[in-house]
């Protein structure tokens, strides 16, 4: 049961907190606001900055989501992650106590019992923009993630480095986030569009050959332009000719004309640069207007999409952030526990790993560091070696972003489909990655810790 607060949604936010599991969520009070016994966290070492020193015994995480718009259904499996993080922290159970997270005991967080708030990103940036101000300024919040567009992740990094609370990226892509628009109190899980051109490589070349003639069709805004720059740069620059790129209107229902042109410029292989229903739809499309013979790519989907474009994922190559048929203890524990609490019809996405690893990460970073000050858990975060179920990764103190592997996947035919098993994992590549003086590294400053 969710109660809201003052029993109305305020805001487009709810506060949340566990009392005994994802399911048993009870009115509280916003964090700061303690009567009677509060208390600063302990005796604070350092001066004060964005919402440290955390007063009470309570802390408050804000997740900030899309609950509508393109990526409503991206949002509400990143909830259900951040919900199932919460209560793993309050009560154990899932990665708490495992490799990569002992340093949390199931106790909350410093001993403080972690509440949260949710808002609507609406995938616009800026509505992304205000929640977080609001989040920040009303609630407290020590922290604050989400995000199923880069353009809205990148516009709440912004927040974040000004107001000195620390962002952690849920589903960002572009390799901007932590390129060009990267700053300190940003972090990214997520691997971006320049390393699932890597990625996507050696499988394709396999495939379509060392000199296949390619289209992309792509969306037009800040992440798609990025997947298909780096698509370019790796496959033209190994042999592979591009013919023409079309760019799409974010939230386009209609892909026959650009599709038509792809057909008729004789590709060999077309690169399909959506996410979410967009890709749904195009990927849909693209099976019924080009050829068999003509090879379709999904650089990006996960377990929504398939969802969603089921009758057309056969022989469909593309990445994934995470999937359930990745067999290590971290993802066995995840997919466990996840279904545990949601049951079986309601099988995990790469995106709810995602809300939940990051989650986790902030958690074990203030506990090794033993305190809530965001410079000291910031520092903690960079160049940290650790693993969510995909094998040894850092997350680098130069430009914040994972150097991580990659699931490459490939989808099956309507009649090989299951419960929850859409596509076949080929592979998990081995960290992928690039210099600090390469890449989107190449264009990041990364800005001030604040003290």
């Amino acid at each position: 049961m969710r109660l809201e607060s003052g029993g109305a949604a305020v805001d487009r936010r709810s506060l949340l907190q566990f009392a005994g599991g994802v399911g048993a969520a009870g009115l509280a009070g916003l964090a700061g606001c303690q009567g009677g016994g509060s208390r600063a966290e302990n005796t604070p070492e350092h001066p004060p900055l964005g919402n440290y020193p955390v007063e009470g015994d309570t802390v408050t995480f804000g997740f900030n989501v899309p609950q509508s718009g393109t990526y409503a259904a991206e949002g509400r499996d990143e909830l259900r992650g951040y919900e199932l993080a919460v209560a793993h922290l309050n009560e154990g159970g899932g990665w708490v106590g495992q490799r990569s997270f002992d340093v949390l005991s199931g106790d909350g967080v410093l001993g403080k019992t972690v509440e949260y708030v949710t808002a609507d990103t609406e995938t616009k940036p800026d509505v992304a923009t205000t929640n977080p101000e609001e989040m920040i300024e009303q609630d407290d919040v020590i922290m604050f993630s989400g995000g199923s567009s880069s353009s809205v992740a990148i516009a709440q990094q912004k927040v974040a480095q000004a107001r000195k609370v620390p962002y952690m990226c849920c589903l960002t892509h572009s390799n901007d986030t932590t390129g060009s628009d990267c700053v300190r109190y940003s972090f990214r899980e997520m691997f971006n569009a320049y390393m699932t051109a890597q990625a996507l490589i050696p499988a394709l070349k396999e495939r379509f050959g060392r000199d296949a003639e390619y289209v992309q069709i792509y969306a037009d805004y800040n992440w798609g332009q990025t997947m298909e720059s780096s698509i370019r740069d790796f496959f033209t620059s190994s042999g592979w000719v591009e013919l023409t790129s079309i760019p799409t209107r974010l939230g386009t229902t209609d892909y026959e004309e650009p599709l038509k042109q792809a057909r008729d410029a004789g590709a060999e292989v077309v690169f399909l640069d959506h996410y979410g229903l967009d890709a749904a739809n195009s990927l849909t499309t693209a099976q019924e207007i080009l050829p068999d013979e003509v090879g379709i790519v999904v650089p990006l989907y996960n377990r929504i999409v398939a969802q969603n474009a089921s009758t057309a994922l056969d022989g469909v190559v593309g990445t994934v952030a995470w999937d359930t048929s990745v067999s290590s203890a971290l993802s066995n524990a995840f997919k466990n526990a996840f279904t545990a609490e949601y049951g079986n019809a309601q099988r995990p996405s790469g995106v709810a790993h995602l809300a939940y690893a990051q989650t986790l990460q902030f958690a074990a970073a203030v506990e090794r560091a033993g305190t809530f000050y965001p410079p000291a858990v910031i520092r903690e975060l960079e160049d940290h070696e650790y693993s969510v179920g995909l094998g040894s990764q850092t997350m680098r103190s130069c430009d914040h972003q994972a150097q991580r592997g990659v699931p490459v996947v490939e989808g099956l035919p309507e009649s090989e489909q299951s419960l929850g098993r859409f596509y076949d994992l080929l592979s998990v590549t081995k960290a992928v990655g690039y210099d600090c003086d390469g890449g989107p590294a190449a264009e990041c400053e990364l800005g001030d810790y604040g003290d």
